[in-house]
């Protein structure tokens, strides 16, 4: 029997998964700089008031609406301070789910669209299961991450339905520029594109970033239409709890019923998370502190310990909770975490993972708790500083 050619031709496990498997097998303990489950990294979570929050009586009534309880579409619009309209939101429940709505309104199947990279590599599947393709443009590294509007306008053919922008962008922590986006409206503009900005992790700004732009949703109304995606699983480090948004700018409000409509055929947002939604996202600001003060210290950490390895550097962290390690382009990337893991149990991601096609940089998480993070990078550097000694 064949099967939709929009899946694998073959389902595998690659080199580092195989490695890592066979190492839980022996119950080997693992040195983790790839977490970034955030409730398995310490943090404290208010559990009465969740618990209060997900006991609504209104559980045992079900009452259907295909935007998402208006209740839940008013605490989104409060937390974005009035700037978009409840009848602008539409609820999901999750991003990726948010990406398949977006992708089942605006394109056809043979169409494509346009991501800026690198990117989070779920998002390529999630393009090509909805029977489009995807084009890449790649970002380039000039005193931090960069694009070419010249590029992803060459990029767009008549084929192609919505340019994609993480911001900030995820794994390289860069936040849009006002210059940046202001030559991005224009071009979708001229283009008669949408834009599809996923702001998952625009609460976490970490280092200061010349005209950084942490929402969109806070500059002019844009001549071309605008979808913002967040949700629960970083605003309130919530991944359980499934819940996110789609929120609707300019001209982008016009197409409301139609996602709608697409969101009626599956109804697939919880009663008891949309109820609860308003009282978890009063308390998403504590929770974001917690990952916060996390992320700086850890950096600080890895910042004290880098001098003692000057061959060694990491990227600036704008946003989000990974850093970009670069290292001598000496050793492929792949063979490098190969090594690291077989060598010294620590696991952490190469960047071609994150569609990085540049040689030399690891890509680590920054949640892990203190004590865990600064043994691990001094597994890492360790493990580094031996192959550049026998080079």
């Amino acid at each position: 029997m064949k099967i939709s050619t929009r899946l694998p031709d073959i389902f595998f496990h690659n080199s580092l998964t195989r490695l890592l498997n066979r190492l839980k097998r022996d119950s080997t303990h693992i040195f983790d700089l790839t977490i970034s489950n955030p409730t398995e990294c310490g943090f404290i979570f208010p559990r009465d008031e969740i618990i209060t929050a997900l006991a609504n009586r209104d559980i045992f009534v079900y009452q259907p609406d295909t935007k998402g309880t208006l209740a839940a579409r008013i605490a989104v619009s409060d937390m974005y301070e009035g700037n978009i309209s409840p009848e602008c939101i539409q609820l999901t429940a999750s991003t990726s789910e948010a990406y398949s709505f977006l992708f089942k309104l605006l394109g056809t199947p043979g169409e494509n669209i346009v991501f800026l990279s690198p990117c989070y590599p779920l998002l390529e599947w999630l393009v090509r299961l909805e029977g489009l393709a995807c084009k890449t443009v790649p970002a380039y590294f000039h005193d931090g991450w960069t694009f070419d509007i010249n590029a992803i306008f060459d990029a767009c053919d008549s084929k192609t339905k919505a340019i994609v922008v993480i911001n900030p962008n995820n794994p390289t922590g860069q936040f849009i520029t006002k210059t940046e986006w202001i030559g991005l409206v224009d071009l979708a503009t001229k283009k008669g594109l949408p834009l599809i900005v996923d702001e998952v992790f625009s609460n976490y700004p970490v280092e200061t970033q010349a005209e950084a732009i942490q929402s969109v949703i806070y500059e002019h109304t844009p001549s071309c239409p605008v979808f913002i995606l967040s949700g629960l699983s970083k605003v309130a480090i919530l991944p359980q709890l499934k819940l996110a948004w789609i929120a609707m700018l300019g001209s982008a409000g016009n197409m409301a019923d139609h996602l709608a409509f697409i969101a009626d055929q599956y109804l697939s947002v919880s009663s008891p998370i949309a109820n609860a939604l308003p009282k978890l996202l009063e308390i998403a600001p504590q929770l974001q502190k917690q990952v916060l003060i996390r992320i700086k210290e850890n950096l600080n950490q890895l910042d004290c310990l880098l001098p003692e390895h000057p061959h060694l550097s990491r990227l600036p962290v704008h946003g989000g909770w990974s850093v970009l390690i670069q290292r001598p382009n000496i050793e492929d990337d792949e063979i490098c975490t190969l090594r690291l893991l077989s060598d010294f149990h620590l696991l952490i991601y190469p960047g071609h993972f994150f569609d990085i096609s540049k040689n030399g940089f690891l890509i680590a998480s920054l949640l892990p708790e203190p004590n865990i993070f600064k043994e691990a990078v001094k597994k890492l550097l360790k493990g580094l500083e031996l192959v550049q000694c026998n080079t």
